[in-house]
């Protein structure tokens, strides 16, 4: 992502974040950060339609760590699917390798972006207790189950918005042949894929979760996934 780019999204984060901003004024500042990451993608798609070499289609591995694996492989997903990246996950010990297909500029959006929301899930799961009699890892896989399904909707909007927004009538072609191009790479890659169950999950922390999401951050900070004090995470 351009320097000139991620300056303006850090300063919007950075009013976002600030304790003196209203809920209503966060709000604004985080929904034009999304905004100006979504119309990123959009650019860099024409961009690439016109000169294939500035961002070739690509793969790369994250590693996702215990505890709490697996729903932070649901989250990677869920950042992932909007901006037109796949995954694959493989299990790593306690915890999983997930290799990302996509076109760098989207790779480079999803990584920055899940590498801020896991710190911002981590942050809203120390400041929410468990309710009195349910089992904490239950509660705490709802939560970010609710918080995923949330970021992945708002990410959705921000991206089809950017779309509209950018008045290229090849724009839906471009980003469809991108779709499919990053599909082959995987299929090249895993051609006898298969498909995981859905999960079931017990515990009652989908809403909250998901309105945790609704207030995330999804512009990227460029933030480490440091330990987060107050939950083993």
């Amino acid at each position: 992502m351009s320097e000139a780019m991620l300056s303006k999204v850090r300063k919007l984060l950075a009013q976002a974040e600030d304790p003196a901003c209203t809920p209503a004024e966060s709000a604004a500042f985080t929904a034009k950060a999304t905004e100006l990451v979504a119309r990123y993608g959009v650019d860099r798609a024409l961009l690439a339609a016109r000169d294939p070499a500035t961002d070739p289609v690509g793969d790369r591995v994250v590693d996702v760590v215990a505890p709490y694996a697996r729903d932070k492989v649901g989250l990677l997903a869920a950042v992932a699917d909007p901006m037109r990246c796949r995954c694959v996950r493989r299990r790593q010990g306690a915890g999983f390798a997930m290799h990302l297909f996509g076109f760098a500029s989207d790779l480079e959006r999803v990584e920055l972006l899940f590498t801020s929301l896991l710190v911002q899930a981590a942050h809203g799961l120390a400041g929410k207790p468990v309710p009195p009699g349910e089992h904490p890892a239950a509660f705490r896989r709802t939560w970010l189950a609710g918080f995923a399904h949330a970021v992945a909707d708002r990410l959705r909007a921000a991206e089809a918005d950017a779309v509209v927004e950018s008045g290229a009538p090849s724009v839906a072609l471009v980003l469809a042949d991108r779709s499919d191009r990053v599909q082959r790479r995987l299929a090249e890659v895993y051609p006898r894929l298969r498909t995981a169950a859905p999960r079931r999950l017990a515990g009652s922390g989908f809403g909250s979760g998901a309105e945790a999401g609704r207030r995330a951050d999804l512009g990227g900070t460029g933030v480490t996934t440091g330990p987060t004090r107050g939950i083993a995470w």
